[in-house]
C-alpha cells in the first residue's frame, strides 16, 4: 500500500464514521506520519499533507450526506465515491510561518518546496496592500495558480473601526439595467457591461458550435475573465456608494434580496441575464467595505419599494407605469423609479435603525 492509498484509506475510515476531522487527522497521523516522514518530508510538509488529505475526504463526505452529488444510484456520486481524491500538481497549497516567511521589506518571500527552500522569491502587490500586509498579517497564506500565474494569498485580520451614529441614511436601489441607484440620484448604470456580457455571449456560441478540447480551455478562460470583469464593476460601484457615505457622515441601506431568483419569473429570453446578475456579490462588497469605515449599514425589507409613493404611502402597481417612470396614481408624485426606490429604502432604514438601536426594557 502506497502512502496516498495510506492516506486515503485513514481518511476514509474516520470520515465515514463521521469523526471530527481533528479525531480523523490524529488517526491518520498516527498511521502515516513514519512512512512520510521516510519518504523525505519534513516534519511540518508531513502534518500539511496528512491535513489536506484528511479534509479533502471530510468534504467529500460532507458533500455526499448533505445530498450535493445526488441519490444512492446518482451516477456523480458513484463516480465521487468510487474514484480515489486526486490533487493537481499546480493545486492550491497551504504554508505556516515555517514554511513560508514574508520579508516586507524587500518584497521577497522564502518557500519550502519538496526540492528544498526557494529564498529571494519576489512579489508585487499594491502600497496599501504592503501596509496592510505588515500591520495585520496573521496565520496562513496560501499559494495558487491561476491562468499560468502564481498568488500568494495571505490572511490579514483588520480590525474594525466604531460604527458611528448616521445623520441620515443612503437608500441604494439595486437592478439590471441600473446596477446602483441612490436617492441622490447618482446613477451607476449597466449598459458597458450588458454590452460586454452579450459579446461575450456570441463568442461563447462560437465556441460551443466547435466541440474541440482547445474550445473548452478557452470557454472556461473567457468564463473566468467575465467574472473578473464584472468583479471589477461591482468594487468600482461599492467604493463610490460607501465613500459617498463616509464622507456626509450617512448609513447605507440596501434592500435584502435573497432569494429573488426563485421569487421571480422572467421571459426565457432573459433568464440568462437574469441569471448573470451578480446582485448578491455587489451587496457583500458594500457591506464590508462599509465595515472596514465604521459607515453603518442596514438591509430593509425590499416590498413594494418600486411602487410605494414616499410621500402618500399609495402602493399600487400601476404607479410604476414603465420601468424607468414613477407616476403616483393617488397624489401625483412623478419622478425616475429607481430613484423613488431608493427614497424608499432609505425610509425604512431610518425606521430600523430606530428599533435596532432601542434600549433594552428594564427586567420588571
Amino acid at each position: 500500500m502506497g502512502y496516498t492509498d495510506l492516506l486515503r484509506f485513514a481518511a476514509d475510515v474516520f470520515a465515514s464514521l463521521g469523526t471530527p476531522p481533528e479525531r480523523a487527522r490524529a488517526a491518520a497521523r498516527a498511521l502515516c506520519y513514519g512512512d512520510l516522514k521516510a519518504c523525505g518530508l519534513g516534519a511540518q510538509a508531513a502534518q500539511h499533507v496528512i491535513k489536506r488529505v484528511v479534509d479533502a475526504y471530510t468534504t467529500l463526505r460532507a458533500g455526499i450526506r448533505n445530498g450535493n452529488l445526488g441519490g444512492p444510484a446518482s451516477k456523480r456520486r458513484r463516480k465521487a465515491e468510487a474514484k480515489p481524491i486526486v490533487f493537481r500538481a499546480d493545486a492550491a497549497h497551504t504554508f505556516d510561518d515555517r514554511c513560508l516567511s514574508w520579508q516586507l521589506d524587500a518584497g521577497t518571500v522564502s518557500i519550502w518546496t519538496v526540492a528544498g527552500r526557494c529564498k529571494n522569491l519576489r512579489f508585487a502587490c499594491s502600497p496599501d496592500q504592503a501596509k496592510t500586509l505588515s500591520a495585520h498579517r496573521k496565520g496562513e497564506s496560501d499559494l495558487v495558480r491561476r491562468d499560468g500565474k502564481w498568488f500568494l494569498l495571505a490572511t490579514c485580520d483588520v480590525p474594525e473601526p466604531p460604527v458611528y451614529e448616521p445623520v441620515d441614511w443612503v437608500g441604494v436601489d439595486r437592478g439590471i439595467v441600473n446596477l446602483a441607484t441612490t436617492f441622490d440620484g447618482d446613477n451607476h448604470q449597466g449598459r458597458r457591461l450588458d454590452r460586454y456580457r452579450r459579446w461575450q455571449a456570441r463568442k461563447r456560441a462560437e465556441l460551443q458550435a466547435k466541440r474541440t478540447r482547445a474550445a473548452v480551455r478557452l470557454l472556461k478562460k473567457r468564463a473566468r475573465r467575465e467574472a473578473r470583469h464584472a468583479t471589477h464593476v461591482n468594487h468600482s460601484i461599492a467604493k463610490q456608494v460607501v465613500a459617498v457615505a463616509a464622507r456626509t457622515g450617512r448609513g447605507i441601506a440596501l434592500e435584502e434580496l435573497s432569494g429573488i431568483r426563485g421569487r421571480v419569473t422572467v421571459p426565457r429570453d432573459q433568464r440568462a441575464r437574469l441569471s448573470s446578475w451578480l446582485f448578491h456579490q455587489l451587496g457583500e462588497f458594500i457591506a464590508y467595505k462599509a465595515r472596514l469605515h465604521g459607515v453603518p449599514f442596514l438591509e430593509v425589507d425590499p416590498a413594494y419599494t418600486s411602487q410605494r409613493c414616499p410621500r402618500c404611502g399609495h402602493s399600487e402597481r400601476a404607479n410604476r407605469r414603465t420601468r424607468d417612470l414613477f407616476s403616483c396614481r393617488w397624489c401625483g408624485l412623478a419622478g425616475p423609479a429607481d430613484v423613488v426606490a431608493g427614497v424608499n429604502v432609505r425610509d425604512r432604514a431610518r425606521s430600523a435603525w430606530v428599533f435596532v438601536n432601542m434600549p433594552q426594557p428594564a427586567p420588571g
